[in-house]
């Protein structure tokens, strides 16, 4: 099988140091108790990773939920970032505060706040459920309308003048220059402010171009990773080939090759180096099958 390695792939820069944040605090901290409030990105590997060091995953369906579980100890602020209720109740609570968020979601978070201390209303394109937008709103939360589609765009009804659009880091490109599409057609006086990430459209861009000359892409990532869906996404939506999520080499599935010759694998900005090497290795090693013939 021949398999194009397309970069770039892999960690991005708020990962490694995320990972560098929680390795450190681990480390300076022997027999403490540290505490990840949340996922610190998100891959399994990573997770289990930290479990082995004793970092204890805190798991809830908000950061402020997992927060109530954590009485003593450090707690590792993952690389999503956390609305500001978050950090002062975890300091009132007497917990020592490790802060991995990227520092592109950084500058989102300081971002909206400006904006919204400028009086703006202001429309966060993002992803329910994500803790990345759960952090961001609760920067202001009677001053942001969370946006998932073009479709919410036109039941919109803001009576303010003053209004802007902000991004989460890991959507999609093509599906949020929709959007935003839609929000200068119906409020031409919005300010736009696109803070999707340089690694996340790197990695979209360099995964659509690579793609147009495979036969299928292979996704090397979790499930729960926006940043990863969306690189399967991109693939099948804008270079019209199968492109397939795996979490490990034993994920893949034989038939997806059948007749299939040259396979592309990239990777979400979370996920371990080793894990994609060893599905490439895995394909590089398959025979694949020819197709089957009409009957």
């Amino acid at each position: 099988m021949e398999v194009v390695k397309i970069r770039p792939r892999g960690y991005c820069h708020g990962v490694v140091e995320a990972i560098r944040a929680l390795r450190q605090a681990a480390a300076e901290r022997p027999g403490e108790e540290v505490a990840m409030l949340g996922h610190l990105v998100h891959n399994e590997h990573v997770t289990r990773e930290f479990a082995e060091l004793g970092v204890r995953l805190v798991d809830a369906p908000s950061r402020l939920a997992a927060l109530d579980q954590v009485e003593t100890g450090t707690i590792v602020l993952t690389a999503h970032g956390v609305s500001p209720e978050v950090r002062e109740r975890a300091l009132a609570k007497g917990l020592k505060v490790v802060d991995a968020t990227c520092s592109d979601v950084v500058r989102t978070h300081e971002l909206v706040r400006s904006l919204c201390a400028d009086g703006y209303t202001v429309i966060y394109l993002g992803r329910r459920g994500h803790p990345e937008p759960e952090g961001v709103l609760g920067e202001a939360p009677e001053s942001i309308h969370l946006v998932e589609s073009v479709e919410e765009v036109d039941h919109l009804e803001l009576e303010s003048d003053k209004l802007a659009v902000t991004t989460q880091t890991t959507l999609s490109m093509w599906d949020t220059g929709a959007i935003i599409e839609r929000l200068r057609q119906r409020f031409p006086q919005i300010e736009v402010h696109n803070e999707i990430c340089l690694a996340t459209q790197e990695r979209q861009q360099a995964a659509v171009e690579a793609a147009a000359s495979c036969d299928l892409v292979i996704v090397v990532g979790s499930s729960r990773s926006s940043n990863t869906q969306r690189l399967v996404q991109v693939v099948a939506d804008l270079a019209h080939r199968p492109a397939h999520l795996v979490d490990s080499a034993a994920d893949l599935r034989p038939e997806w090759f059948r007749g299939m010759h040259r396979v592309g694998v990239t990777s979400g900005a979370s996920t371990p180096s080793q894990i994609t090497r060893e599905v490439i290795t895995t394909l590089e090693a398959m025979d694949p099958e020819p197709a089957a013939l009409p009957a």
